[in-house]
């Protein structure tokens, strides 16, 4: 991981240091050394002054903050670590597209405490690990893409 270049969204002076992810494969080492999630906001110094998300349909607060563990699942089974950090970072590339830029991709750590409305994690005590830059998410895509060995008609989730 290498330091900030500066491209923190508003409001994250706090964390102007915090270093950013530069590949699908600098991503898979963190993976491989530490139990981390990813979540899709405008930042920890905005997470961590509540720790909780909304649940968007209902507008009830949740315990914890919405994250997704990137840490693979045992039936996975000795396949590629890359391709699940793909597969989870695709699944919820569409959160940039949707929020129009208000969103990010960081790694953090924690203690999961529930499960919110989609199943996901929800983690206390968030530990901001570093910022995922946008073109590992593009790199992820294509990852994913050539897996499926689709043409672009299968997407992200969208709830």
């Amino acid at each position: 991981m290498t330091g900030n270049t500066g491209h923190d969204p508003p409001g994250t002076p706090a964390l102007d240091d915090m270093p950013t992810v530069r590949s699908l494969d600098e991503l898979c080492d963190l993976v491989s050394s530490r139990h981390v999630y990813v979540r899709w906001s405008t930042g920890p110094a905005h997470d961590l002054q509540r720790e909780n998300s909304i649940d968007e349909l209902t507008g009830v607060p949740m315990p914890g903050l919405s994250a997704n563990c990137l840490v693979a699942e045992d039936w996975w089974n000795g396949r590629p670590l890359r391709l699940w950090v793909a597969r989870r970072l695709y699944d919820y590339s569409h959160l940039r597209r949707d929020k129009e830029g208000e969103v990010r991709p960081w790694v953090l750590t924690g203690d999961e405490v529930a499960r919110g409305p989609d199943n996901e994690p929800l983690v206390r005590n968030a530990r901001p690990v570093g910022w995922i830059a946008l073109h590992v998410i593009d790199e992820a895509e294509d990852e994913v893409a050539k897996a499926a060995g689709h043409d672009g008609q299968w997407g992200p989730m969208r709830r």
